[in-house]
């Protein structure tokens, strides 16, 4: 049986503290704040839902991520010293080992899919197994996006109105 949808409104999630580095500080006292609503099936994904107080600081990437500016702006700053604005509706994609400095001026909210990386040779294998196993199912739906489970308050919320 597959996993069940997962609905959200980032805005309206609770957030916890989650503090970032003090080493990574530049200037401000930023307060950030996040949540993992999904993980999937395989713990190599998540989505996150993260904001952020005025502030500026370092950032560096374990993790590749794909974010979504839900409100508010940051500027950020990539390791060629380029500046970009990212608002309300813009995604960025920031690869594993990467670095940027954010300037947050008063507050920013996102939604962040998260990946490990997996070495290219595994990724092959991976969509060879996925494909012979639609082959023998007899699965055929285009694009299969993972298999995402909810985390935390997203999962009570799910589980109370099943």
């Amino acid at each position: 049986m597959p996993a069940p949808v997962i609905f959200a409104k980032p805005s309206a999630i609770e957030l916890p503290d989650d503090p970032i580095r003090q080493d990574w500080v530049i200037e401000g006292a930023p307060r950030v704040r996040s949540k993992r609503v999904a993980e999937s099936g395989d713990g190599t994904s998540s989505v996150m839902v993260w904001s952020c107080t005025a502030g500026r600081f370092n950032w560096y990437y374990s993790v590749e991520e794909t974010l979504h500016i839900i409100a508010g702006e940051v500027f950020v700053t990539n390791e060629k010293d380029e500046v970009c604005r990212l608002g309300p509706g813009d995604m960025a994609f920031f690869p594993s080992g990467s670095r940027s400095v954010w300037h947050v001026p008063q507050h920013v909210l996102k939604l962040a899919v998260c990946r490990h990386r997996m070495p290219r040779r595994f990724g092959l294998a991976l969509r060879v197994w996925n494909k012979a196993f639609d082959v023998l199912t007899g699965f055929s739906a285009g694009y299969a996006a993972p298999d995402y489970r909810p985390v935390g308050a997203v999962a009570d919320v799910q589980a109370r109105a099943a």
